[in-house]
């Protein structure tokens, strides 16, 4: 029922924005803020990611504060089938190539939601300075001397990170060949101590 309600939303937005876009559209950097159409296309991301940065799901990334270069190729890559889910697919092809990099600066731009008081800390697992090698001594992920940007892992959601590991390791998740390689170096098992571990970060 959410699914068919973000793509009712999605399909009228991308058909008012398609009508309403002015002939000179490329040549300004498009702004949400100042942009109505386009702020509307970015609000349909709270249906998943949550209006104040938490998501709806455990399963759904928390993208409020996230690197905004990853950002970026992520909405990329879901037009491919690199990453393919299917909200997203949609919801990149809502966006044109103007408003791809101007979306994921207004998240990363926002302050990553804080953790709730009470949780114990998860001693680290074995194998955990692989994720430091690319991600930071801190796993707030930073851009690479290969000009690739690692996105930030602490505090990320439990199900989404060892879901995102499983998809690297079984080769349903392509876009970073690196992250393939690893994973499917990984048991299983330590890759839900180090999802563990990262999400109480």
């Amino acid at each position: 029922m959410r699914t068919q309600m973000v793509f009712g939303v999605l399909a009228a937005l991308a058909a008012f924005a398609a009508s309403a876009a002015p002939a000179n559209a490329t040549e300004a950097v498009p702004d949400p803020s100042m942009q109505r159409e386009f702020g509307a296309k970015l609000l349909v991301c709270n249906t998943c990611h949550g209006d104040r940065g938490v998501p709806k799901s455990a399963n759904i990334p928390v993208i409020w504060g996230q690197q905004e270069n990853y950002l970026v190729k992520q909405l990329h890559d879901f037009e491919t089938p690199d990453r393919n889910v299917e909200v997203m697919a949609w919801m990149s092809k809502t966006l044109t190539p103007a408003e791809l990099a101007p979306s994921a600066g207004n998240f990363a731009k926002k302050t990553w939601p804080a953790k709730a008081a009470g949780g114990t800390a998860t001693p680290a697992p074995r194998g955990i300075a692989v994720c430091q090698a690319c991600h930071q001594q801190n796993y707030l992920g930073a851009v690479q001397a290969e000009g690739v940007t690692t996105p930030r892992l602490a505090g990320q959601n439990y199900e989404y990170l060892v879901e995102s590991m499983r998809r690297f390791a079984d080769g349903e998740r392509t876009n970073n060949t690196d992250m393939v390689q690893i994973m499917k170096g990984i048991p299983a098992a330590d890759r839900e101590a180090m999802a563990r571990y990262l999400s109480s970060l």
